[in-house]
């Protein structure tokens, strides 16, 4: 049976390279990376025509300080610019997320990151200048559609001039973008100030931040914040898989405070220390997009094992929800807890020991314990059973009936093993775990790559007087025949069953997610190609055969092709559009003056 699904790719899938050869750190540095046409590897002209404010919004939609008063409870004091907008639901969800549990105990200062969902659908005025920054962003940094993520810094410490004995408030940027690494280095230089000098220096910091250039994948940004300087790069979906592009200090960095090798990764290893047995199996869970809740300690590793396990199935976009923290006051509480219908494909970060008993029923739980990398190595090599775990305080392991597909890979554990014993360096360590998930998770996905190319229609059947053929149907069986002789084996050492778990595949989320955006781009590709075979026919001979009413009826639907290139910045060669541009200026040269005149009016909206 045919899946019909909507999502990606135009070109035919290259062969993956041969990663063994290569070191498991291998970082290249920042080069010039040449971005495909129509990319926007040159300096954007609508940068310039960018309004006051606009700036800001590419990075944040807003900056909040969120407090504690003893008779309102939680409570939103400010947001950053004042003109920002959201809703009380949003608001309150805002509020609940921004403070530890009580049960953290988290004196000091922490820092960890939510996501919630947009309470309405608000319209940004840069909506087509972002589609066209956003193009050139990997998968998993594209910008959210239906969720923000909040980024905050948490400051909690004893004060007796306070009825409570504590100064609790919070520091929270809301953004669209998932950089989570980024927003956390620029926290820990904008929090401090706050918290010392109060609300003018926010003023100050969103005016810096509205000073700089837009986050345009594959440029190096030098960003001022407070006095500060931040350097970094944001990767593109052209960027090799499983390097990281180091930006390099030059000579004009004198003034560079900063610079931050990645944007967005989280260390790895260290989030999945507490339960690295088990890193194959919970790959395939994500994978899978099963229902998956982490009990933690605490926000900040609640958060980071959440985004961690997201991570892990890289360069694939994880397509469910999942929420870094969530509280028992989230609006999707009763949801995602109801004992009515199975649970939801989502992965929940929670830290309320009211947890353990109200999400018992999910059949995956990772219980973590503290992250401080411990000198032996853990010790819970066994799968626990679900109904071993009465409380938070049970021991840390994964608690599963879930049987994996795939053998377990013994060299990767013993590598890290081998690593912590050595006391290797987490950064290496970390490497290393980056590698063997990029490598699983290629080693999965190119045989659908391979076989979704194939469904793309001959070049030589676009014809420029016919429509664009269509996509031939994504067959199930028909990819399961082509992995006999081209599965993973070919790149994978691991045995198992390799076919339960594509069908399993097939059915998830994440299937559905990643054929949508094939599906997508290989559409826009047809249409590209049939765009440009337009381009090369001679129109003035073919008009000479035809009527008025023909002749233009042709020019308003070339004009209709011109603007859906432009409004989906289709693939084409450089120089296409204006081709047809002078194409269509030629026919309706030919045509009477009074035509012409019409013809030449801009379309009413």
């Amino acid at each position: 049976m045919a899946l019909q699904g909507p999502e990606e790719v135009g070109e035919q899938v290259e062969e993956p390279e041969d990663l063994d050869d290569q070191d498991a750190s291998s970082i290249s540095p920042a080069e010039e990376i040449t971005l495909p046409p129509g990319t926007g590897g040159d300096e954007e002209p609508e940068e310039a025509f960018l309004l006051p404010w606009d700036r800001f919004s590419s990075w944040l939609h807003c900056i909040c300080v969120v407090g504690f008063d003893l008779e309102l409870g939680q409570a939103v004091e400010v947001i950053y610019p004042h003109h920002s907008k959201l809703s009380e639901k949003e608001k309150t969800s805002i509020c609940y997320l921004s403070f530890p549990d009580s049960n953290s105990g988290c004196l000091g200062d922490t820092q960890f990151c939510f996501r919630f969902r947009q309470g309405s659908n608000r319209k940004s005025s840069l909506g087509c200048f972002l589609e066209n920054t956003d193009r050139d962003a990997p998968p998993c940094l594209k910008r959210e559609q239906g969720h923000y993520y909040g980024y905050v810094y948490f400051r909690q410490v004893r004060d007796k001039s306070l009825k409570r004995g504590y100064f609790q408030k919070s520091l929270v940027l809301i953004s669209k973008l998932p950089y989570v690494t980024f927003f956390h280095s620029l926290l820990k230089i904008m929090a401090p100030e706050y918290f010392e000098k109060q609300e003018p220096c926010l003023e100050a910091a969103c005016n810096d931040i509205d000073r700089w250039p837009t986050p345009h994948p594959g440029r190096v940004l030098t960003l001022p914040i407070m006095g500060v300087v931040i350097k970094v790069r944001i990767p593109t979906c052209y960027d090799k898989p499983g390097t990281s592009q180091l930006v390099q200090s030059a000579q004009g960095d004198s003034l560079v405070s900063i610079i931050l090798p990645t944007i967005h990764e989280v260390d790895l290893f260290r989030c999945f220390y507490p339960v690295f047995f088990h890193i194959q199996m919970l790959w395939e869970l994500v994978l899978l997009g099963e229902a998956l809740v982490v009990m933690a300690p605490s926000p900040a590793e609640s958060s980071e094992t959440v985004l961690a396990l997201v991570s892990c199935v890289s360069p694939l976009r994880y397509c469910s929800d999942f929420r870094p923290y969530f509280t028992i006051h989230d609006s999707e509480f009763k949801e995602y807890t109801t004992r009515t219908q199975a649970p939801p494909s989502v992965i929940l970060g929670v830290t309320n020991p009211f947890f353990a008993k109200t999400l018992q029923h999910w059949p995956h739980i990772i219980r973590i314990g503290d992250m401080k990398q411990a000198g032996e190595v853990a010790k819970q090599m066994k799968v626990k059973k679900l109904k071993n775990l009465k409380t938070l305080d049970s021991k840390p392991g994964v608690y599963t009936a879930y049987k994996p597909y795939l053998n377990k890979d013994e060299e990767i554990i013993k590598q890290l093993q081998k690593g912590v014993q050595q006391k290797r360096p987490s950064a290496a360590q970390n490497a290393i775990l980056r590698r063997y998930f990029l490598e699983l998770t290629q080693s999965f996905i190119i045989p659908l790559e391979r076989y979704v190319a194939s469904l793309m229609p001959l070049q030589k059947s676009i014809s420029p007087w016919k429509s664009p053929p269509h996509l031939q149907p994504f067959v199930q069986p028909d990819f399961m025949k082509t992995l006999e002789k081209a599965g993973p084996q070919l790149t994978s050492r691991l045995k198992g069953d390799w076919i339960g778990l594509y069908r399993h595949f097939l059915k998830s989320p994440n299937f559905d997610g990643w054929f949508r955006s094939r599906k997508r781009e290989m559409t826009q590709k047809l249409e590209a190609l049939h765009l440009e075979a337009l381009c090369e026919e001679d129109l003035q001979q073919r008009i000479q055969k035809h009527t008025e009413v023909e002749v233009v009826d042709l020019v308003l639907k070339l004009k209709d092709k011109l603007s859906q290139a432009e409004r989906e910045q289709l693939p084409v060669r450089p120089g296409t559009l204006s081709k047809l541009r002078a194409h269509i200026e030629a026919v309706i040269l030919a045509l009477p003056e009074d035509l012409q005149g019409i013809l030449h009016k801009p379309p009413t909206s």
